[in-house]
């Protein structure tokens, strides 16, 4: 396994409970898009050694949140929707990259997508619906 993290990532900046046992966690921001990567490890897999779904739906709903937000100074996001559908299989020390992408921002509501791969191959898209708030 492999440590290598690709150009572009930095550690992830937002920390969060739900995240922390899957550290080190990584982000890169590209225009629009805002990016999560990780080098699956065994806290991320499920008794298969695969890469575990609930893994994939956090990071998406993370990524895609994200992304919309740094496009909306003063908000944040919380999710309404969030549907993923899992296309592949990934293991144990592949760099996995979740690349949220706003699609419609609105003033109460907000809509993106995701890519998920690992090692370049895709194994998951998603889509989520957020609900916009300000932030005093």
């Amino acid at each position: 396994m492999t440590s290598d993290i690709p150009p572009g990532y930095a550690p992830h900046f937002r920390k969060s409970p739900v995240t922390d046992p899957w550290e080190p966690l990584y982000a890169k921001r590209e225009g629009d898009a805002f990016s999560l990567g990780l080098r699956i490890a065994a806290p991320h897999c499920n008794a298969r050694g695969l890469l575990h779904g609930g893994v994939i739906s956090a990071l998406a709903d993370n990524a895609m949140g994200l992304a919309c937000v740094l496009q909306m100074e003063g908000t944040s996001a919380l999710t309404v929707s969030l549907s993923v559908d899992f296309l592949g299989v990934s293991k144990l020390g592949q760099w996995l990259e979740v690349r949220g992408l706003p699609a419609k921002l609105g003033r109460s509501l907000a809509f993106a997508d995701a890519r998920i791969e690992a090692d370049g191959e895709l194994i998951a898209k998603a889509a989520a619906t957020f609900r916009i708030i300000a932030v005093p």
